[in-house]
């Protein structure tokens, strides 16, 4: 489990080139702090499963079943939170699964609560499961709390060369480059590479 990854992109795409040869599943999920009145907790879980699964010759009996089960309830009402966890355990605990979750510090904090017991159920049942999450520093100390298994922590700090390196890219890519004298981009450049602390 790895805490405050800036890129996790590349961990999740290296994951998913390697699940291709070595026969495990990987799951992700971005959170949005722009979007978190639509990230429901088991909408998330649900779309964790769905990619669980969806790599799959075959769907496993148990969770097919839960899903007839559950077409039987008035209105076809979907699966609930608790079910959704025992289908991803179950999932999970048949073939590796690698659980990726992006910007976990943007998540409604009650939900995280409630995420990081439900992960923590998964990986009881699911000894061949890793979990790589990423967020800032402040949840830490909740992630290690919260998670029944040994947290591996990685902190990574940006460098105020790198920040200067990133600005001059994106600020070339500018599609209105009219808009922007030289200083105004020297002293974009300057200000916010001052704020950078590499400590």
């Amino acid at each position: 489990m790895l805490i405050n990854c800036d890129d996790s992109s590349l961990v999740i795409d290296s994951l998913c080139d390697q699940a291709r040869s070595q026969k495990f599943a990987v799951a992700c999920f971005y959170f949005d702090f722009a979007a978190q009145k639509n990230q429901s907790l088991a909408g998330m879980l649900g779309a964790l499963l769905k990619q669980v699964v969806g790599g799959r010759d075959e769907i496993p009996k148990k969770i097919a079943q839960a899903y007839e089960d559950q077409k039987m309830v008035i209105g076809g009402r979907g699966p609930q939170l608790a079910d959704i966890v025992g289908m991803l355990q179950t999932a999970a605990s048949e073939k590796p699964t690698f659980i990726c979750i992006d910007a976990l510090d943007e998540c409604v904090a009650a939900y995280r609560v409630k995420l990081l017991d439900s992960l923590g159920q998964i990986l009881q049942g699911s000894p061949g499961t890793r979990v790589f999450i990423t967020g800032r520093a402040h949840i830490e100390a909740e992630i290690e709390r919260r998670l029944p298994r040994k947290v591996a922590t990685l902190r990574i700090t940006p460098r105020r060369h790198d920040i200067i390196s990133y600005l001059h890219n994106k600020l070339d890519e500018d599609t209105t480059p009219d808009a922007m004298d030289s200083s105004l981009k020297v002293d974009i450049i300057k200000k916010i590479s001052e704020g950078v602390s590499e400590t």
